[in-house]
């Protein structure tokens, strides 16, 4: 007669105690705890990990949509945040997580927006910039430019009531003494944000559209300057939904941008001229 073998009770206790470890979290606000040793070797000089997910979980609990994105969108938003060094939701306007309506997946998705001061931030980090400002124009002011080899730009803004915003603009100055500056009107900034940000309806477009604005035309200027690659891939991922690599039990930080292709736009703007930042994959 065959004697069945007793199961190693030890060794069950064992393999359900490990499984448990492995045990995936089930919320946004346990993915960011499990992460913050990959946050805490992202994250520059800048910032502490303690604060950087402090401020995630906040803006999770402010957000209710923010909170129902995909985890993969999220998480992929929220480590392009820590690499950069910039405060997602804060008053300080670094960055924003946003989520918009993905309707072809009927989800919620994470849009990494780098803010106009966050742009500022980079900029005097990249250690190539001496000056950087960009204003507003509106139609009181007395506003007038001139391109070509001898390119001139004058801004004296209105005394009083200055009327509709009608241009931006930004300045820059390159430590080696070089400097460039780019203008757009105020329509082509709305075509190109309408055209190519998917958080244009519910986000900082809405509450600070200045702002949003500068942001637009610094990013121009700056393709003058020679940047850094940490901060070139900022720009590159401005604006985009950046997915994260989760495998079964572990967190790849590694990230791409990865969008439908029937959600792509054409590879140019027609507004400015500009290859699309987001269809750049981000290795």
């Amino acid at each position: 007669m065959t004697q069945l073998k007793q199961p190693n009770q030890a060794g069950i206790i064992a393999k359900k105690a490990a499984s448990a470890e492995r045990k995936q979290p089930e919320t946004l606000r346990d993915w960011v705890q499990l992460m913050l040793p990959q946050i805490e070797k992202a994250l520059p000089s800048v910032m502490t990990a303690e604060r950087f997910t402090r401020i995630v979980t906040t803006a999770l609990s402010s957000n209710p949509k923010l909170a129902q994105c995909t985890r993969d969108s999220f998480l992929g938003g929220m480590m392009q945040a820590a690499q950069l060094g910039l405060e997602p939701n804060t008053p300080l306007g670094q960055a924003y997580l946003i989520p918009y309506k993905n309707n072809k997946k009927g989800v919620y998705e994470c849009q990494f927006q780098i803010g106009y001061k966050g742009l500022i931030d980079l900029a005097y980090r990249s250690g190539e910039v001496a000056t950087i400002q960009a204003h507003c124009v509106y139609e009181n002011d007395t506003f007038e430019y001139e391109l070509g080899l001898d390119a001139k730009l004058r801004h004296i803004p209105a005394k009083g009531e200055r009327g509709d915003m009608t241009h931006v603009y930004a300045v820059i100055k390159l430590a080696n003494g070089g400097y460039a500056f780019e203008v757009m009107s105020a329509a082509d900034v709305r075509t190109h944000a309408k055209r190519y940000s998917k958080a244009y309806e519910d986000g900082p477009w809405q509450t600070n559209f200045d702002e949003m604005a500068k942001k637009t035309v610094l990013k121009k200027v700056l393709k003058y300057a020679p940047l850094k690659s940490d901060f070139a891939r900022g720009i590159v991922a401005d604006e985009g939904t950046l997915r994260a690599n989760v495998q079964d039990d572990y967190v790849e930080v590694a990230y791409t941008i990865n969008e439908d292709e029937q959600d792509m736009p054409e590879t140019v703007d027609p507004v400015t001229g500009e290859v699309l930042e987001n269809q750049v994959a981000i290795q």
